[in-house]
């Protein structure tokens, strides 16, 4: 199953700069993972925002649940999802 997520982070102004690096460094690494394992199919930046657009090729919504909820930087994202399929008058041959 494919999804359309939108993540928008909003880390605390309160949190300490040490921790907010530190996250942000492990976001990265738990992204680009994901992104390894065919997971996490497609991440674009929004340009001028703390946020971006994803697509995810999941094998239902439990389990895009519990790899949105392993990013470290999950507790301070608002998070959009919508389900989407291949548009049957796409000529892309690997867009599922």
């Amino acid at each position: 199953m494919l999804f359309h997520v939108r993540m928008t982070v909003n880390i605390p102004r309160d949190l300490p700069q040490e921790v907010a690096d530190q996250l942000k460094v492990t976001e990265k690494a738990r992204a680009q993972e994901l992104q390894k394992l065919g997971k996490w199919r497609h991440l674009w930046r929004i340009a001028g925002q703390y946020a971006n657009y994803s697509v995810f090729d999941v094998e239902s919504v439990d389990e895009l649940h519990q790899l949105i909820s392993t990013l470290p930087l999950f507790p301070f994202m608002s998070i959009e999802v919508e389900p989407i399929l291949r548009h049957p008058s796409s000529t892309w041959e690997d867009d599922r």
